[in-house]
């Protein structure tokens, strides 16, 4: 990915996202651009507009940790946005040449012990994912809850291509637009992260050729930390669930996450996950037994 353009849209899509109000600076009445103007961003993070003109322009190279945390407040950047500003910056300084080759990611496959720890958790999903939203390994019960994503071979079990080129996903997702969302501010800040990875640049080539709701999504440049919270999914053999999950980064596989599903204790939604492994063992019985 070009890093001078990243920079470019990123910037200039979070300077226009801030209101006049907001920064603490007059209005006024004749404004030709959403947002703040560069001559206030550059007075807010105390350089010169010249200066802030040629970093929206995308040269980050070089520039001070201090320069970048004044820029980050003036936009007022969350943790997530100012991370993918650090970012942009070392790629930009070729910083992460070295560690971040350009190349295809090798196939990555479980360690046993990490796959004994997945199917421990035998109360709700478990599963790993790379930034790319690439379902790495699961427990018996992630694979019953994703079973839209595995039925469609061409899901390659990616939850964003599921998300966006797979139409069950639309009744997987009750709240699909916010899903959404979710899956490409992910897909942002992994290449934020790691811009020389050839899937993903693939991944995301793909998606954008074949998706308007993505295509519109990506050209946004919002990204997240997508690390607890709450979420509707409609499972089609047990019905709705709205499940709590934690996303937990593994300390031994950088740029890998560990997640866990959890529904309330007692709720409905409890009860839906014990039928979900009903449901998953009788159909892994099946399986045996078409196959013997």
């Amino acid at each position: 990915m070009d890093n001078q353009a990243e920079v470019r849209e990123f910037l200039t899509s979070r300077r226009a996202k801030i209101t006049p109000e907001q920064a603490g600076l007059p209005s006024g009445s004749r404004r030709r651009v959403p947002g703040l103007r560069r001559s206030e961003v550059a007075a807010l993070a105390d350089v010169s507009v010249e200066y802030y003109a040629k970093l929206e322009r995308g040269k980050l190279a070089g520039v001070s940790p201090a320069v970048l945390e004044a820029l980050a407040r003036a936009l007022r950047l969350d943790d997530a946005e100012r991370a993918h500003l650090l970012n942009l910056a070392h790629t930009a300084d070729g910083s992460d040449t070295l560690t971040r080759p350009r190349r295809r990611t090798a196939q990555w496959k479980a360690h046993r012990s990490l796959q004994w720890v997945l199917d421990a958790v035998t109360a709700g999903p478990a599963f790993v994912r790379n930034g790319r939203m690439d379902l790495l390994a699961t427990n018996e019960l992630a694979r019953a809850f994703y079973d839209d994503v595995y039925a469609a071979a061409g899901n390659q079990a990616n939850l964003a291509r599921f998300q966006f080129l797979d139409p069950a996903s639309r009744r997987f997702y009750p709240d699909w637009e916010q899903a959404a969302d979710v899956a490409v501010s992910i897909l942002r800040t992994e290449a934020g992260r790691n811009p020389h990875d050839k899937d993903l640049h693939d991944l995301v080539g793909e998606l954008s050729t074949r998706s308007d709701d993505f295509r519109t999504r990506w050209g946004a440049h919002n990204v997240r930390h997508h690390g607890t919270g709450t979420k509707r999914f409609h499972h089609q053999a047990v019905g709705d669930l709205t499940l709590a999950y934690e996303g937990l980064e593994m300390a031994a596989e950088p740029g890998l996450t560990l997640t866990i599903y959890t529904a309330e204790p007692g709720s409905a939604h409890e009860e839906g996950l014990r039928l979900l492994a009903s449901w998953a063992a009788t159909s892994q019985t099946l399986t045996s037994r078409s196959s013997d």
